[in-house]
């Protein structure tokens, strides 16, 4: 299936993307330390069988661009789909896009059909408790970021976030990892938006998400990672939840071998296997 290149105009910012496909919507939306790239096999594969792909770079991402202003990722999603045409949709978040699927979820519960969450962030979750044995790499990437080393501090969240933070350095390697380094790399090369507008706490409010939600997490990932995973699957009503095994916080660029059969199991089951 093609697939193109869209850009999204709002007042100071570009927001970049891309589609392929037709039939209903699947919108997918990035980890923090990635961009819309992190998503380009399961693109192919959604729109392969039947559904529209897209795919856009959020603000400090990618190839989009922003001014200094007051936002919100909520209010851009939002403004994404209203220049797309989309009303409803399947909305598949890994990481930080897991929080904003959920945050649009309870603002917009008319227009979702149906979520993938792998590895969410969850909006007004409380700082972790990180094992001792992370701490090491936690504290190389905030010495890292003290220094303004972008190299040393892409590398560091490779490992965390790539490899898994009690993984070997360099578990994950080839051209996976070439572009694992070049999504977090342009986007710590990026100016910081300081100006973000802080989303409501979700936390509070997950029993007002009724559509259906697969739940989906690496074995390697940061413990409490797994553990809202765990939890997530009991706050859900309509949830079915897996681990996939021996990956990190990116299973589905990781190992879109074991990730994409899952995404299009769900997609035929709540749509009854048609598009």
């Amino acid at each position: 299936m093609p697939i193109n290149a869209f850009i999204i105009d709002l007042a100071s910012a570009r927001l970049a993307g891309q589609e392929s496909g037709t039939g209903l919507p699947v919108v997918f939306l990035h980890a923090g330390v990635a961009d819309s790239r992190m998503w380009a096999s399961q693109i192919e594969a959604v729109a392969e069988a039947g559904f529209r792909a897209v795919a856009y770079d959020r603000r400090g991402f990618g190839e989009s661009e922003s001014a200094d202003e007051a936002f919100s990722h909520l209010g851009d999603l939002e403004a994404v789909l209203e220049q797309l045409g989309i009303h409803a949709a399947v909305f598949v978040g890994a990481s930080m896009g897991g929080a904003l699927a959920i945050d649009f979820a309870l603002e917009y519960p008319e227009r979702v059909v149906g979520l993938v969450l792998v590895g969410t962030a969850l909006s007004g979750a409380a700082e972790p408790e990180l094992p001792d044995e992370v701490m090491p790499l936690i504290e190389a990437m905030e010495i890292a970021e003290e220094r303004g080393d972008i190299e040393m501090l892409n590398r560091a969240e490779a490992h965390a976030w790539l490899d898994g933070p009690m993984s070997q350095n360099g578990r994950v390697s080839g051209p996976v990892r070439e572009l694992f380094l070049a999504m977090n790399g342009a986007a710590l090369a990026k100016p910081r938006l300081t100006q973000e507008e802080p989303p409501v706490a979700a936390l509070d409010y997950l029993a007002g998400i009724e559509a259906p939600v697969l739940l989906a997490v690496g074995s390697l990932d940061f413990p409490h990672i797994i553990a809202r995973h765990d939890e997530l699957s009991e706050e859900f009503d309509n949830a079915f939840a897996i681990m996939i095994e021996n990956t990190a916080h990116l299973s589905p660029l990781e190992r879109p071998d074991l990730f994409n059969p899952l995404l299009l199991e769900f997609l035929a089951a709540i749509t009854g296997g048609e598009d």
